[in-house]
């Protein structure tokens, strides 16, 4: 069962709306979160591949052509709910400039959890970038002391309400850390490099443990509050089916149509995810750290297509 251009629409619109729904959560019991600082990959990224390709002077990928990010809902989702548009730090860093409740993206698509040099090191070059979550994080970390209003910086009495800053004047926001997706991307390019899904198993605990240091250093920094999600369901994936066309019938789930042995990869990640994110709470009962189901909330579209116009 291969994935409409108007069910893609749809899931992606439906985890937006996932992730609004908990930062509305998040305002009717932790208080107004007015900015979010977003790292990922391209289900979080607002412009940084476009402006990263203009600066190198690369072929821009197909994906920066018409029709692709023409908005299939007339108007972002994001501004239908009424909140302002993240602003990608390559158009931050240009410009000097960050109105204020808008906070700063600094995900770009085709991102990875893991180095480049560590899928180099197994025969995988990523085609489209180099920022992985690393490089996301000191991006970050460069950007931070523009904005900070205290001495003490980032990291104590200021925490997360400083996000704001035009370069002649800062006010206290209140911030929300979206921690990806990231992660997908780290099985997806070896995946279409072809290599088996049994190859990757073991880069599973590699990438949660690189997701759970960054946390752990927006932590030391200061931040109070994550949205953490979880991998999709890569069993339903078009570019998947496409791969693996051919299977045998029986690797097929029979109400879905999907893949049972990648959405169990899936899952696998999903779990070791949230195990570690129980182990931060444990360690920081004072941070808020709220993991985002991605995978159940796509699944419902591939198990009732019919109930949601895909």
């Amino acid at each position: 069962m291969a994935i409409s251009s108007s069910s893609s629409f749809a899931i992606i619109r439906f985890l937006w709306m996932l992730l609004l729904m908990t930062c509305n959560h998040l305002h009717a019991t932790l208080g107004c979160y007015t900015s979010i600082i977003s790292l990922g990959d391209s289900l979080a990224d607002t412009g940084n591949l476009k402006q990263l390709t203009i600066k190198s002077n690369s072929p821009p990928p197909h994906f920066l052509f018409p029709p692709y990010g023409e908005t299939f809902f007339h108007n972002p989702t994001a501004e239908s709910f009424g909140m302002p548009l993240i602003p990608p730090y390559e158009v931050v860093k240009r410009n000097g400039v960050i109105k204020k409740g808008q906070g700063v993206n600094f995900a770009v698509a085709g991102a990875t959890a893991l180095d480049s040099w560590f899928h180099e090191a197994h025969g995988v070059v990523n085609q489209c970038t180099n920022a992985s979550l690393g490089v996301q994080i000191k991006w970050f970390k460069h950007w931070l002391p523009s904005i900070c209003t205290t001495e003490s910086g980032f990291g104590s009495d200021s925490h997360l309400r400083t996000f704001g800053y035009d370069m002649s004047w800062s006010f206290e926001l209140e911030s929300l850390i979206l921690m990806g997706e990231i992660g997908g991307n780290d099985y997806n390019h070896p995946v279409m490099a072809g290599k088996s899904i049994d190859e990757l198993k073991p880069y599973v605990p590699l990438v949660i443990n690189t997701i759970v240091s960054a946390i752990n250093e927006l932590i030391d920094l200061g931040a109070e509050t994550f949205v953490v999600p979880g991998n999709l369901p890569i069993g339903c994936s078009a570019a998947y089916l496409t791969i693996y066309s051919g299977s045998d019938e029986s690797e097929y789930d029979n109400t879905t149509g999907c893949l049972i042995k990648l959405n169990n990869f899936a899952k696998y990640h999903n779990e070791l995810l949230q195990i570690a994110l129980n182990q931060i709470r444990e360690v920081h009962p004072e941070i808020n750290i709220i993991y985002a189901d991605y995978y159940n909330a796509a699944m419902l579209f591939f198990r009732s297509p019919d109930k949601y116009g895909t």
